[in-house]
């Protein structure tokens, strides 16, 4: 078992480019690592000893990711309750073709193919930290791939 200062030197930046591209946010990317390296810290007399302390830090990190986006949906759901400046709110959201494509996939996809093809973990690492079969990992990012082609080709048409 290595020590955690290590682990954390190398995997920080890994973590945090993930979680950029999962979010499209460095300050939410920076928040949902912070959480999950505390959460591996907290625990790092367990999760040092096992074959793969990376798996278990991006699979926090995926988790923490969910767990803010339900806690999101319920306070847009709130707001939007509350008025109707629907049209307000998505003209404000304007960001590059990618990011708005990887946006559209569902959250599984977008984990399967930020973590096979950003992180270039092969298929049995990825079903590990997603907690799916290997077969399932491969199956989402050759979707999330036909869909982010679709998602651009289609971004090239005036938008409405």
């Amino acid at each position: 078992m290595g020590t955690f200062e290590a682990f954390f030197s190398e995997q920080k930046g890994a973590l945090l480019r993930a979680l950029y591209v999962m979010t499209g946010s460095r300050d939410e990317a920076a928040d949902i690592c912070q959480d999950a390296f505390l959460a591996v810290w907290e625990r790092w007399d367990r999760v040092g000893s096992l074959d793969d302390p990376t798996g278990y830090l991006f699979r926090t990190a995926m988790n923490r990711h969910r767990s803010h986006l339900r806690r999101a949906r319920v306070a847009t759901r709130r707001l939007l309750d509350r008025t109707t400046v629907r049209d307000q709110l998505s003209d404000a959201v304007d960001r590059a073709d990618v990011a708005r494509a990887l946006q559209q996939l569902s959250g599984r996809r977008r984990e399967a193919i930020v973590l096979t093809e950003l992180l270039q973990f092969d298929s049995e690492h990825a079903a590990t930290i997603m907690g799916v079969a290997s077969s399932t990992v491969r199956r989402l990012a050759q979707d999330a791939r036909a869909d982010l082609e679709r998602l651009l080709e289609a971004g090239h048409e005036p938008t409405r």
